[in-house]
């Protein structure tokens, strides 16, 4: 389905906000664009993206046909735990991936 560049800290103090920067990479088809045969290419969207830290979710966007092909998502969690930071995202046929990055926390 698609691949996500993913930028973490690999270190961060206790308390302290991480920005996390996440790329994925994907066409994001709205199924509104005609093809060079004249028929509608087929909708192929992330709907749904999420990141998961310590165990609870600290961030989630539901998408829609007018994003971008690529989205970018850049948000902030406080540095809790060493571990990993979770990132799942589902597209419109259910397909799910999901990908992690590590953060040690002193």
């Amino acid at each position: 389905m698609a691949r996500a560049l993913i930028n973490v800290p690999a270190t961060a103090k206790k308390g302290e906000a991480v920005e996390i920067k996440v790329l994925i990479q994907h066409p994001m088809e709205t199924g509104f664009r005609t093809g060079p045969d004249g028929k509608l290419v087929p909708r192929d969207i992330i709907q749904r993206f999420s990141c998961t830290y310590d165990g609870q979710e600290v961030f989630a966007a539901e998408l829609h046909p007018a994003v971008a092909a690529n989205p970018f998502f850049a948000f902030f969690t406080l540095a809790t735990a060493s571990g990993p930071l979770i990132f799942k995202w589902t597209d419109n046929a259910g397909k799910e991936e999901s990908q992690s990055a590590d953060i040690a926390v002193t």
